[in-house]
């Protein structure tokens, strides 16, 4: 069940990727910073709010004169203000809703990542209960009927003593204490504990990138700016209390429960969302999934370089101090409860070196499951197979291109991810003929399954990052193939006889 969710979820996000595939490069494909998107927009939400609450008035005449003026009078301003406090509100909700869904689509939620999949989702409540409250300032009949249906949600939760429904019988019990409390929750209270949300959200990852790229903001907030100025917010007619709205445009971003309240009752809507919620929270263990061993340290070979460190995208490598009464002061200590075997420390290692003549390989971080010992013996064994010009493909576990190699034949290692891989590996596949070329596979776009893994390889190969492949490799020998991991055909058969025919060139 799961995995046929995870084939049709890629699927979808294959579909989406086409079109945005066209219209942005890979640095700036929205896809591909979810996340960061959601942040910017949360961004944009508070700059516009805190220019909207210049002006609003809390009480229950002024709430509506107020943003009536700012939407017809400021409309040059205040209004474009407001419109864009809309749009940006519902595009978090987009972006945050597929974030959700290709983290899971993709499997990474599960092991060690269940922290940041689990603490997410108060994050997402947060932000519906940000919007819903935003909805009541406004004071119109959508805000009646906001109001009125929270209330009724809010009542059937038997831990209030007295009824809030109660408060919206006339507009006479309706003070204007209600409106100063729903304009702190919303501009101040609330955005407290999201801001505090998104630090836990993403305090134990090594460098997270919370700021999508700067031509992809611009062109969101130009996109915004547009709608706001064609398509303004404007509110309904003022609330009556003692009327019932008869007609209303609902926000279908954040009030599609509301109508089930009048199917159901208030109590099985409760029953619906904590549900929802409960199956998402106990997710990354159902079923449950066998855990793999941590990186191990040997301190005879770890000298406290620190680039294990710096390259760990989960921060499961930390510098301790030292416990062997050698001359170096620090060494690598690997939190096993973060750690998540992906390696990328192992390609970080200068020790980790295939050329070692004397003694067993063991670098100064490695992986007991896959170590790179086995790595080595893998290269030698794949070099064997074929005759010349041959090429040893390497690819990520993981990678659905894996079967389309096996499937073709041809000579492969597999690594957890590609960063993984130390660039004296390719040195040593090459120049110990092993192989007369090397293509490398691993994910497209900033889709990596540990996060950095293709991005620090391209960057040792390059010879921009430590460790970094030799200048005496010939790179016209080295290939990389980077596919999106939604890609149902990859074409990596193609690849692999396009750089063979350039290697007998």
């Amino acid at each position: 069940m799961i995995a046929r969710l995870h084939r049709l979820g890629r699927a979808f996000f294959g579909v989406l990727r086409r079109p945005m595939a066209r219209a942005f490069d890979a640095a700036e494909n929205p896809l591909n910073h979810l996340g960061a998107m959601t942040i910017f927009f949360l961004w944009i939400v508070l700059i516009s709010g805190i220019w909207l609450l210049i002006f609003f008035r809390t009480s229950v005449s002024g709430a509506f004169e107020s943003v009536e003026y700012l939407t017809r009078e400021q409309w040059y301003l205040g209004g474009i203000m407001r419109s864009l406090h809309r749009y940006a509100s519902d595009a978090a909700i987009i972006t945050i809703l597929l974030h959700i869904v290709k983290e899971f689509v993709f499997n990474r939620y599960r092991s060690n990542r269940w922290f940041t999949w689990v603490t997410g989702i108060p994050l997402v409540w947060m932000i519906f209960v940000l919007g819903i409250t935003g909805y009541w300032l406004v004071w119109d009949e959508l805000a009646q009927y906001v109001a009125i249906t929270s209330a009724e949600l809010m009542d059937s939760i038997p831990i209030f003593t007295d009824s809030m429904a109660g408060n919206f019988l006339s507009d006479d019990l309706l003070s204007n204490r209600f409106f100063t409390l729903m304009a702190f929750l919303h501009l101040i209270g609330l955005p407290i504990f999201l801001v505090f949300g998104i630090w836990l959200h993403v305090f134990r990852l090594n460098g997270p990138r919370i700021n999508p790229a700067r031509r992809l903001m611009a062109a969101s907030l130009i996109a915004m700016l547009v709608l706001s100025a064609l398509y303004p917010a404007i509110s309904h007619e003022q609330a009556e209390l003692a009327m019932t709205p008869q007609s209303l445009r609902l926000d279908w971003f954040y009030l599609h429960v509301y109508p089930l309240v009048q199917i159901w009752s208030p109590g099985w809507v409760w029953v619906f969302l904590v549900g929802i919620s409960t199956v998402i929270v106990i997710a990354p263990w159902a079923p449950p999934q066998k855990k793999e061993q941590a990186a191990l340290v040997t301190l005879d070979f770890c000298n406290g370089c620190e680039r294990c460190v710096d390259d760990c995208p989960f921060g499961a490598v930390e510098m301790v101090p030292r416990t062997d009464g050698t001359n170096y002061t620090h060494q690598a200590g690997v939190d096993p409860d973060l750690c998540i075997s992906c390696g990328i420390c192992v390609g970080a290692c200068p020790t980790a070196t295939p050329f070692r003549s004397r003694g067993e390989l063991l670098p100064g971080i490695d992986l007991p499951d896959r170590m790179a010992s086995a790595l080595r013996e893998d290269i030698i064994a794949a070099g064997k197979q074929g005759e010349s010009p041959h090429v040893i493909v390497f690819a990520c576990r993981d990678d659905q291109q894996v079967q389309e190699i096996e499937k073709a034949g041809l000579s492969f290692v597999k690594v957890n991810c590609m960063g993984q891989l130390p660039p004296s590996y390719v040195d040593f596949t090459l120049s110990r003929g092993h192989a007369d070329g090397v293509l490398l596979l691993g994910c497209l776009d900033g889709n990596c399954s540990y996060r950095y893994g293709a991005e620090w390889t391209e960057q040792r190969l390059a010879r921009q990052r430590d460790p970094m492949l030799r200048r005496r490799v010939d790179m016209s020998r080295v290939a990389i193939g980077w596919q999106a991991p939604w890609s149902e055909n990859s074409g990596v058969v193609q690849k692999y006889e396009a750089f063979l025919r350039s290697l007998q060139q």
